[in-house]
């Protein structure tokens, strides 16, 4: 494989997995491997700058934006940590901060809770909203669910505190917490959580706050952001806060010396086990505010702190079986069945395999003692096999060759590690992730519907495909189980309300290979029907930007096949948008056309979304960093200084947005 091709295939990885862990709240690797992918992504793009692409998942934050909760835009934005697994990035943070200050300085050590981001604002000493992460600039209005978190003051008591404020921390599932309702989940049947931090942020984002009420959340606050705080000091501040009435960290302690952030490292790392919360490392802040203030930012990350990761915790285990599990694209995954084992504060039954290659790299044999590692208390992994106790004529484990949910047999396509089912219109697993991924929120965001409603439709008969949906009666889905009146008038709702999805995202819902929501725009904007696209040549596809042949040949395949055809057509009956309308088309214009515009900071009349909306409803083209062939950068409020610097030395004009909407108007 070709460093292009591999760049290609680590895009296409990434993106799925920031899917899995934004998305579906359902991680299938460790934030370890996460990291080494996206480094490895990273280091491949400086050596091929002619590959750029503005949506490589390098120039993105993933999201957790849920369209039910009301959209709140951060006053601060808020950043993601810059990680680091060993102790010699930890040594070279320090040095780069002692020589960047010039000045005797204090680190602030605490341990890295792994649940789900928070950021709590409270007024006169009142908590009056709590929103989530969300894309780092604006997320989720969840104040009504985390009211019902008792470790989180909805008054404050003492003194001193600012009129205004902002606290920010992580909300948590404790262990014991998270084992007693995947136990319940298991007894009813329905899909486990991954690890606590999954379920919190599930358990956060439920319609029902007596729902969340019931999980025993908890939370532990490690920032203050305000005007008139009480200290220069970032560790003193939180000393204040305790005070008020907020669940702080007693873990926490401030260092002066390497040495002193090593021994707090070595001493978390065994510990950690012993928490009744899950964490996955360790972070280091600068303690004063002022010299934070004098170190700043990169593009994506305070130079002030880094996160370092422990690392996975392994256990020595028999493995009993593989089982393989079919997705919705018809890969088919391995997966290692374990004698139960205590690992990272859970018990492991199961391992991910990954694929064919890497059982054959690992030589397995059923019965064999395995190690099992889990990075960041996420799914487990087999790494290592124990050869030397291998009981005697043991059975090698050898990939299946026929799909195990309906017999169809696999193939492995070229410069593909996975195995794949080609039964797409018949073979269950298939059929329901497809429709699992068409009502997804950022395809036709049906709802009522999730994966547990898709099954119990599937297994009742009531839907065999996407289409079905829109033939589905309220009358037929009260008749079942846990269904009521007003859930079946909810989704009957939902289905009519997805009509006015527009076409682009129709195309995207198709759930065609390779056309992710990306690629469904700039294929929609090229041919504006679906009958366009079905009947367009393999040349006419490969004109359209960015578009190669790989997915140009997935576009004909599609096409090619008459129960596709005929599952279109389905849709076009039911009253689905299959072509661009006037409302989509109005407004176009060609003012931004050559342009590559970088949007960077906080805005006061367009959200962020919204400005790369315009940036290409005008013909322009949104780019994620600066380079010679930047046209100009966008900016509002807090424009990242690394930013800045690389404009103004770049020479790269900077407008506001009063000026850009001014620049894209009618004449």
């Amino acid at each position: 494989m070709t460093e292009i091709e591999r760049i290609d295939q680590l895009r296409n990885e990434l993106h799925a997995h920031n899917y899995n862990y934004y998305v579906l709240n359902a991680p299938v690797i460790s934030d370890q491997e996460f990291d080494r992918l996206m480094r490895e992504l990273q280091d491949l793009e400086a050596k091929h700058p002619e590959c750029f692409d503005a949506n490589s998942p390098t120039m993105r934050v993933g999201s957790d934006l849920n369209k039910n909760f009301t959209q709140v835009e951060h006053k601060y934005p808020m950043l993601s940590l810059g990680n680091t697994y060993s102790e010699s990035e930890v040594a070279d943070f320090y040095e780069r901060v002692r020589k960047s200050l010039n000045e005797d300085f204090e680190i602030c050590c605490e341990m890295k809770f792994d649940g789900t981001s928070i950021s709590l604002t409270y007024e006169d000493g009142k908590l009056v909203r709590a929103v989530t992460r969300g894309d780092g600039v604006k997320g989720d209005d969840v104040t009504d669910n985390v009211k019902t978190i008792r470790s989180i003051p909805l008054v404050l008591h003492g003194e001193g505190y600012p009129k205004n404020f902002e606290i920010r921390g992580e909300i948590l599932m404790p262990w014991t917490v998270f084992e007693d309702l995947n136990r319940e989940r298991e007894l009813r049947e329905e899909p486990l959580f991954a690890n606590p931090r999954n379920a919190a942020s599930g358990t956060l984002k439920s319609q029902n706050s007596a729902v969340v009420a019931s999980r025993k959340l908890d939370a532990y606050l490690y920032y203050l952001l305000g005007d008139n705080l009480p200290h220069d000091g970032h560790y003193e501040n939180l000393q204040e806060a305790e005070k008020w009435g907020f669940k702080i960290s007693h873990i926490t302690r401030k260092v002066r010396t390497l040495d002193e952030i090593f021994e707090f490292i070595n001493h978390w790392d065994v510990e950690r086990k012993n928490l009744p919360v899950a964490t996955d490392g360790i972070v280091l802040k600068v303690n004063s505010l002022r010299q934070q203030r004098n170190l700043g930012y990169t593009a994506k990350s305070p130079r002030w702190a880094i996160a370092y990761k422990f690392q996975a915790e392994q256990a020595l285990t028999k493995l009993l079986k593989v089982t393989y599990q079919v997705g919705r694209t018809g890969a088919v995954t391995p997966v290692a069945n374990l004698e139960p084992v205590q690992l990272s504060g859970t018990i492991v039954k199961r391992a991910s395999l990954h694929n064919a290659d890497i059982i054959a790299s690992l030589d397995l044999h059923i019965g064999d003692m395995v190690y099992v590692e889990k990075g960041g208390e996420i799914i487990p992994k087999i790494t290592g096999v124990d050869v030397a106790s291998r009981p005697q004529n043991s059975e090698k484990v050898t990939f299946i060759t026929h799909c195990p949910e309906c017999g169809s047999k696999l193939i492995r396509y070229e410069d593909e590690a996975a195995h794949y089912c080609t039964n797409e219109t018949a073979c269950p697993p298939q059929i329901k992730g497809k429709i699992e991924h068409f009502i997804s929120r950022r395809a036709m965001n049906i709802e009522g519907l999730g994966p547990e409603t898709v099954d119990q439709f599937y297994q009742e008969g009531m839907i065999h495909n996407v289409a079905d949906l829109y033939t589905l009666k309220a009358e037929d889905i009260c008749k079942l189980e846990r269904m009521g009146e007003k859930s079946a008038e909810n989704i009957i709702q939902g289905i009519e309300a997805s009509k006015q999805v527009p076409y682009e995202r129709v195309l995207f819902a198709l759930g065609i290979r390779f056309v992710g929501e990306t690629v469904a725009k700039k294929v929609a904007k090229a041919f504006r029907s679906i009958d366009a696209l079905a009947t367009a040549t393999l040349d006419e596809l490969i004109h359209v930007d960015e578009i190669g042949e790989k997915i140009a040949q997935s576009i004909l395949l599609y096409f090619s096949n008459e129960q596709n055809r005929m599952l279109v057509e389905r849709l076009r009956q039911a009253g689905l948008k299959l072509e661009a309308d006037e409302e989509d088309l109005s407004g176009h214009t060609d003012r931004l056309q050559g342009k590559s515009i970088v949007i960077s900071g906080v805005f006061a009349l367009h959200s962020r979304d919204e400005y790369k909306d315009l940036i290409e409803k005008h013909g322009g083209k949104n780019v994620g960093s600066i380079s010679k062939k930047t046209s100009f950068i966008l900016a509002g409020d807090n424009m990242g200084p690394s930013k800045l610097e690389k404009a103004q030395k770049l020479g790269i004009p900077i407008i506001d947005e009063y000026e850009f909407l001014s620049m894209i108007a009618e004449e």
